[in-house]
């Protein structure tokens, strides 16, 4: 019997399986790709194993400090490794590719016949990327010696982490990065089947003839393109008047839905959902006029995907019996070093206030066991914090909006330089969109840069690392650009911004 279950063990753990603490005999407990403290106290505990948290449980472990993180689900990696942004960008980027081959190659004299798609192994190529991924981080806990505890992890004293049909974890310091997770629409209940939030969107087992999409923020467009370019009759219905979500520059975002409407998404601005109800094997959306309520509509769907939003995760973690409380967003509030109102309790990510993206939990998480372990306060500049729609093309943008900068009353000036007239841009036929920078008037700093076009997502980093270290425009204008690169495009607006004219348009 014992060899028996010391074989099903083996394979069980060579097969990626997960069994629980409390069933494995600790005889066994080296062959699971999780680690349990053996006693004494932690330095650090860190709850939730998303971008934010395992990034800063892998920094402490480094900086010396004996950590421990605990996560409730099956794999690290939280919502972005497992059912957000990796598995969203596979799905883009290999949607993008069957839609080229289907409208695109053609025109590139690449002639193509029988174009059929594989939904399945689309759908298996995103999970083999989810599942390298999150494997990865497990290798990282494993090599910088980080402990990993499975389970949901409870704050039970200042100095005490419960992890639920687990161990008490006595500790020094304790980190939440618990995240965020989808928010719920009123009166709208998701099965994850027919009315999907993105997660289902992200495992849909055929493509759906009609999708409606509630919200045309950064989520709403990317998932809807996919469906959009495998085949769907997408329509996004969306409460404000524009697209892009919360810090898109204006003129990008008209842009943006012209291409997109040119792609065959379709919009519904300043309009409010009602309400939806499944009618056989779909569902009819309620909609109406934001200004004008008497304008009402009802969109038939075969799928209805809620992105409307996330909110932070902050529900039983014992913060109220510990004396901390959330804020009206149910957000943790918490100082310039990352504490809350218990000095040796932090939190950083989407469970804080702040944009909820990745990259931002990530720098959160590094400066802010750099804090502890160093002292003195730690310093991220959120001005400097770029933003991603990955569509195509790509939207992004770095700093301050037009929009903003005209509220404030600060004195600013535009450089632009289109996409038609990069030559790289037009060898790959891919000229949608422009570079849009905005700079201060008289000390040409640059304020902001905003990106629609070919790999916007990458290229706005060279704003960003100018902006961390205080460019003008002058500074990028001045800089020798490889040619042929769409980043001479991103040069030529900084030039354009600077003299008043760029070289080449």
């Amino acid at each position: 019997m014992h060899g028996k279950f010391l074989s099903r063990l083996t394979a069980a753990y060579k097969a990626g399986s997960v069994l629980s603490h409390s069933k494995i005999c600790p005889v066994f407990a080296a062959l699971q790709p999780r680690y349990y403290s053996a006693g004494g106290e932690l330095d650090l505990v860190v709850i939730g194993s998303g971008p934010g948290g395992y990034v800063a449980a892998i920094k402490a472990a480094q900086l010396g400090l004996k950590t421990a993180c605990v996560e409730k689900n099956d794999t690290l990696g939280g919502t972005c490794l497992n059912v957000g942004c990796i598995p969203s960008k596979a799905l883009l980027n290999n949607s993008h590719f069957y839609h080229m081959a289907q409208h695109d190659f053609k025109h590139r004299g690449i002639d193509v016949s029988g174009i059929s798609l594989n939904l399945p192994a689309l759908m298996q190529s995103k999970n083999n990327a989810v599942k390298a991924l999150t494997g990865g981080i497990a290798h990282l806990f494993k090599a910088n010696k980080v402990e990993w505890v499975k389970g949901h992890g409870k704050i039970t004293g200042k100095n005490e982490v419960t992890v639920e049909g687990g161990p008490k974890l006595n500790t020094k310091n304790i980190l939440i990065a618990t995240g965020s997770e989808v928010t719920p629409f009123p009166g709208i209940e998701i099965d994850e089947k027919t009315i999907v939030s993105s997660t289902g969107a992200l495992k849909l087992d055929k493509v759906p003839g009609k999708l409606v999409v509630i919200g045309a923020g950064v989520i709403g467009l990317e998932l809807g393109s996919v469906w959009g370019r495998l085949g769907a009759d997408v329509t996004a219905v969306e409460f404000m008047t524009s697209i892009g979500g919360v810090g898109i520059d204006g003129e990008v975002s008209k842009t943006f839905q012209r291409i997109l409407s040119k792609q065959g998404m379709k919009f519904k601005l300043g309009t409010k959902v009602t309400g939806a109800a499944k009618s056989g094997n779909g569902v009819t959306v309620d909609v109406e006029d934001v200004k004008d309520p008497s304008k009402k509509e009802k969109l038939e769907a075969d799928v209805l995907l809620v992105c409307v939003g996330r909110r932070p995760y902050t529900v039983n973690l014992g913060l109220e019996e510990i004396g901390i409380e959330r804020d009206d967003k149910g957000r943790i509030p918490v100082n310039d070093k990352f504490q809350t109102i218990i000095p040796n309790i932090y939190a950083i990510g989407d469970c804080i206030h702040g944009p909820m993206l990745a990259h931002k939990a990530e720098d959160e998480g590094v400066v802010c066991v750099e804090s502890i372990v160093q002292g003195g306060t730690p310093h991220i500049n959120y001005n400097c914090i770029p933003s991603v729609i990955y569509t195509h093309p790509e939207v992004s943008w770095v700093g301050r909006a037009e929009e903003d900068l005209k509220k404030d009353g600060i004195e600013y000036k535009v450089g632009k330089f289109p996409f038609m007239a990069n030559s790289r841009a037009k060898t790959n036929n891919e000229t949608d969109g422009f570079v849009k920078v905005l700079a201060d008037k008289h000390s040409d700093l640059i304020l902001g840069v905003h990106i629609i076009g070919p790999g916007a997502g990458d290229l706005i980093h060279e704003a960003v690392l100018g902006m961390e270290y205080g460019a003008s425009c002058e500074d990028i204008a001045r800089t020798c650009h490889a040619h042929p690169t769409c980043s001479e495009a991103v040069r030529e607006a900084h030039l354009h911004a600077y003299c008043g004219k760029a070289i080449n348009f």
